[in-house]
């Protein structure tokens, strides 16, 4: 039963992780109905940690725009002979744009990780968070629409306006139930970045945020897993990547034809949702 409880966790955070719905409120919720028995320094490390299953399918599926290595394919060497010739520059440069836009929520996050915690990590905030950002992705999407975008592909978004999205990122570090995804995109779209550049470009910046995220849960923690936690962690991670996998690849197709409203009427439902379920306890 409790591995069946894991793999459901692993299903819901592939799925939530990518879409803007915020796994943070999904998360809660599902725990409020099908908690694990384990301990709470475990089941604080494991819903962060098991993200890291969701992120590898980030590196599986855009491998070729974000490793920065290797002859073949390469428009743009970093020189013309010598190692340079096996460094794409174009991607370098790419990374430049996705380290400076998770220098706010990576500087205020390890700062600030335990206070935003003990403040905001409670279902009243989560439930007012997917309202909030539900009706801003409506109205964003109700403002362009019929607007050409100013910015079609991350290779044209600046270091500039890398910052300003990872402002928005910040919002999500602070405030659970905004939903990483959902921070970016929404201000990405607001600066004028396609809906399909602004997805990409939320993938890449989740690969140094989420990796580091789990790599401090995983110092807090301790790394002192018992055989039954450290094989629940192994599963969700499995069921996370895979889920994670197909629910990117739907996404990226979605978004090519259609707007996000539909997410941003799913996050006011959800928000009263939450609601309604903790007050009635």
């Amino acid at each position: 039963m409790e591995m069946l409880k894991v793999v459901l966790f692993g299903i819901v955070e592939g799925i939530t992780e990518w879409l803007p719905i915020s796994s943070t409120g999904h998360m809660i919720l599902l725990n409020e109905f099908v908690s694990l028995q384990v301990t709470k320094a475990f089941w604080s490390m494991f819903e962060v940690v098991i993200q890291l299953g969701a992120i590898m399918a980030v590196v599986v599926i855009f491998w070729r725009q974000i490793f920065p290595f290797g002859k073949k394919e390469n428009p743009m060497p970093l020189s013309q002979k010598g190692f340079g010739a096996y460094v794409k520059a174009d991607i370098l440069k790419l990374w430049g744009k996705i380290l400076v836009a998770c220098v706010p929520a990576a500087v205020i996050g390890l700062l600030f990780n335990e206070t935003f915690e003990s403040l905001f990590y409670n279902y009243q905030t989560v439930s007012l968070a997917l309202i909030v950002f539900g009706v801003a992705f409506i109205a964003v999407e109700n403002q362009h629409k019929g607007k050409p975008a100013r910015v079609n592909s991350t290779a044209e978004i600046s270091y500039g306006l890398a910052v300003v999205i990872g402002l928005f990122q910040l919002i999500a570090a602070i405030f659970p139930g905004t939903s990483r995804s959902g921070a970016t995109i929404v201000g990405a779209l607001l600066l004028g970045v396609s809906r399909t550049a602004s997805a990409e470009f939320t993938f890449y910046l989740a690969i140094p945020v989420m990796f580091g995220a789990s790599l401090l849960k995983l110092f807090q923690f301790g790394f002192a897993f018992t055989g039954p936690e450290l094989i629940s962690l192994i599963i969700g991670m499995v069921v996370a990547f895979i889920v994670s996998i197909l629910v990117i690849r739907f996404l990226m197709g979605y978004i090519k034809k259609h707007d996000f409203k539909i997410f941003g009427w799913y996050r006011i439902i959800l928000g009263i949702v939450v609601l309604l379920v903790f007050a009635l306890r």
